[in-house]
């Protein structure tokens, strides 16, 4: 998230205040998530907490259609918007769109190891995702996939910064010597992600709705130990494995497990499930990611020390032992079709 907020306090209590109706009088701050044109802010009234988020731009409302839509066809991990007094669940602000949901007490799967029966869950719940028949005029406004080189040419323009004068702040300094030390491996992924992306454009796998981007901290587990599905901003029509890529991926260094991979499965059912696709999408996740690092350490110098060595130990973590390099490279290995969980119920 920025540490420069594009919005006074102010402006957010008084939109809450006219728009909602919520009487805020305490707004706090939550140094939350990775999305540079977004902030998140806990809005305290008397007897009640909102999730207050904001971000750049005019937000389409695809993610709330896709939302209600999953909701009536029975997906019950979902936390949808509070709507304004005139019944909208955005309201925008000029350049900026404010989203009110009820705060959830809880940890995220980054935090909190989920359970035999929570994995049930999940694979149950994401099942019906892939599933749920989405009508074309929805498709049409979603983001479908290309396997585009962005993110692959965006590292591949971070070389020339590796060997040439070493500029920049220390936190910058140690992260092109980091880049260094794991160039080998970083020219790995971007080779073999090319290759793979490659092929899967001429092969036209199978799209189905998926939620990308479903790793551990989009994953809520409350006070009760029921679990939320978060973070709906960019859905998309791709191959499931889009999905599947987390499970077992290691993001963050945890739903690293077999036996977490054999419970999801589990709820999820039998399913074909590619490892070409999930190889590919397990090594352009990691490009995708060593981009926005090396783009916000190396070529920036904007935010907090404290900040810029989290994202740098973010990095670095992707390299360790069961991180996902590791765990991207295994699955490059085992390349072919596998089939996953059960036939009960099918």
């Amino acid at each position: 998230m920025l540490e420069k907020h594009f919005i006074s306090k102010q402006s957010i209590i008084n939109s809450l205040n006219d728009f909602y109706g919520i009487k805020v009088h305490t707004l706090t701050f939550l140094p939350l998530g990775a999305d540079r044109n977004a902030l998140v802010y806990k809005a305290d009234t008397q007897d009640k907490s909102y999730f207050i988020k904001l971000k750049k731009g005019r937000q389409d409302d695809i993610f709330i259609v896709i939302m209600n839509l999953l909701y009536n066809a029975g997906v019950q991990q979902l936390i949808l918007p509070i709507t304004t007094i005139h019944g909208q669940s955005i309201h925008h602000m000029d350049s900026i769109s404010l989203i009110v949901y009820p705060f959830i007490v809880g940890n995220n799967g980054f935090n909190q190891v989920l359970t035999q029966e929570q994995w049930l869950i999940l694979g149950t719940a994401l099942r019906k995702l892939h599933e749920i028949d989405v009508p074309i005029s929805i498709q049409l406004r979603l983001r479908q996939e290309t396997y585009s080189p962005k993110w692959r040419d965006s590292v591949r323009s971070l070389y020339a910064h590796l060997h040439t004068e070493r500029i920049g702040d220390s936190v910058s300094l140690k992260l092109q010597k980091l880049m260094k030390e794991n160039a080998e491996a970083i020219h790995r992924l971007v080779n073999r992600a090319e290759q793979l992306a490659e092929k899967l454009q001429h092969d036209s796998p199978q799209f189905v709705l998926c939620h990308s981007d479903i790793h551990g901290g989009n994953v809520l587990i409350d006070q009760h130990n029921f679990i939320y599905i978060v973070d709906w901003d960019a859905p998309m029509m791709a191959p499931k494995e889009r999905d599947l890529m987390f499970i077992g991926g290691g993001v963050a260094n945890v739903w690293n497990k077999p036996h977490e991979e054999e419970a999801f499965y589990k709820g999820y059912g039998k399913a074909e499930v590619n490892r070409t696709i999930l190889a590919y999408y397990r090594h352009e996740r990691i490009v995708e990611d060593i981009a926005l690092f090396g783009e916000s350490l190396i070529l920036s110098t904007s935010g907090s020390t404290e900040s810029r060595l989290e994202s740098y130990n973010h990095f670095k973590a992707m390299f360790e032992p069961r991180g996902v390099v590791e765990i991207a490279f295994e699955t490059d290995k085992t390349i072919n079709v596998c089939i996953k969980g059960n036939t009960e119920g099918l």
